[in-house]
């Protein structure tokens, strides 16, 4: 019995011995890691100031399978936000500044203790640096975890260097894999939606075709109106010259809706129009090229572009459907004028006129002796 008290005495010193040891270390840590993406700055800024894909990239759900993420109506930019639930903890983080193609900085919550994150992007020889930084002050428990397992900067540290290999893998692969199909000419049905329109940068519709679309599909929830389609954009005007666009968001409904006066959120009909299809399988970063075969194509058979006419965009699979950018597919229109088809008159088969062979002459008959 008293070699049981000495033996809990014992664990109990070293407890206490383990206690005042951590409470002594420093609780401050600042975690960097940096890593060259094989990709063009502009692809993996875009990508990593967009909250739904860390999924694809992020290391921490190796670690917890079964981790569940939420996602607000804004996930880009400034007051963009995402939110986790895990058997380690809960946790939150927000964007709270960004600098276009440059850097981002965040502030997290996880479990309580809150923490800054910044990013930096900079061009450099094979692709992009990208610095992930993680400051904070541990409290008491995690950083009884962290004496066990060597420290908040190897724990940290190697989950970031793990996302950072993940995140290469994925921009490597996902948004360089694609395929372009002109499908040709097809007639495309039309149909009501509900629509907001911007003028914005050319290089800047895809992040605002994200923001515009996240409000919409808030609207249609909010108002438990239903989709009856895929979202899609039409461009009103394109000037490359000046690198300005003006185009609307849309997603398809069954019926006219008419939306409150001064709203941002309109309504419009679109109809049926013969166009050249074309289809790009993948990331939307290749859809010039698609726009530039399908233009390709229109010169090479003689058609000629409907100037009035739309030019849309349709996401039949996107991020909402695939996280794997590789597997996206926007469906490319394009009007033309109607072919007009000139039947070609086949001339009439002269039949040649038969030869009328002469009938041979009788011969003439001598008269008989007789008859003189």
């Amino acid at each position: 019995m008293r070699i049981l008290k000495y033996i809990f005495l014992l664990i109990l010193l070293a407890f206490v011995a383990l206690s005042v040891f951590v409470a002594t270390q420093k609780g401050d840590y600042d975690v960097v890691r940096s890593k060259v993406i094989k990709s063009p700055k502009s692809v993996v800024f875009n990508y990593v100031n967009d909250y739904r894909n860390w999924e694809n990239w992020g290391s921490w759900k190796e670690n917890d399978a079964e981790m569940k993420f939420s996602y607000p109506e804004k996930t880009i930019g400034v007051g963009g936000s995402y939110s986790w639930s895990g058997k380690e903890g809960d946790g939150n983080m927000k964007t709270i500044f960004v600098k276009e193609n440059d850097s981002i900085a965040q502030k997290m919550n996880y479990d309580g203790t809150p923490s800054s994150v910044f990013w930096t992007f900079k061009d450099t020889v094979g692709g992009t640096k990208v610095t992930w930084r993680t400051k904070g002050t541990m409290p008491f428990m995690f950083k009884v975890y962290a004496t066990i397992k060597g420290g908040a900067d190897k724990i940290i540290g190697d989950m970031y260097e793990k996302s950072l290999a993940n995140l290469d893998k994925t921009l490597d692969y996902e948004i360089n894999t694609y395929t372009v199909n002109v499908n040709g000419i097809v007639t495309k049905p039309g149909g009501f939606y509900l629509q907001r329109t911007i003028t914005s940068k050319i290089s800047n519709v895809p992040k605002n075709f994200k923001i515009m679309l996240s409000k919409l599909n808030y609207f249609f929830k909010k108002n438990i109106i239903p989709m009856n389609g895929k979202p899609f954009v039409i461009y009103h005007t394109y000037d490359v010259v000046n690198g300005i666009t003006n185009f609307s968001v849309c997603i398809p409904i069954k019926d006219e809706i008419f939306t409150s006066p001064g709203s941002d959120i309109m309504g419009g009909k679109l109809e049926p129009f013969e166009a050249v299809k074309t289809t790009l399988t993948g990331d939307y970063s290749h859809s010039k090229e698609a726009w530039d075969k399908a233009a390709e194509y229109i010169y090479a058979n003689n058609l000629v572009r409907k100037p009035a006419g739309p030019s849309m965009e349709v996401y039949t699979i996107g991020v909402e459907q695939e996280k794997s950018p590789s597997k996206w597919v926007t469906e490319i229109y394009i009007a033309v004028n109607p072919k007009i088809v000139v039947p070609v008159v086949q001339p009439k088969t002269i039949q040649p006129v038969k030869k009328i062979k002469p009938a041979e002459p009788k011969p003439v008959q001598e008269p008989a002796m007789d008859e003189f």
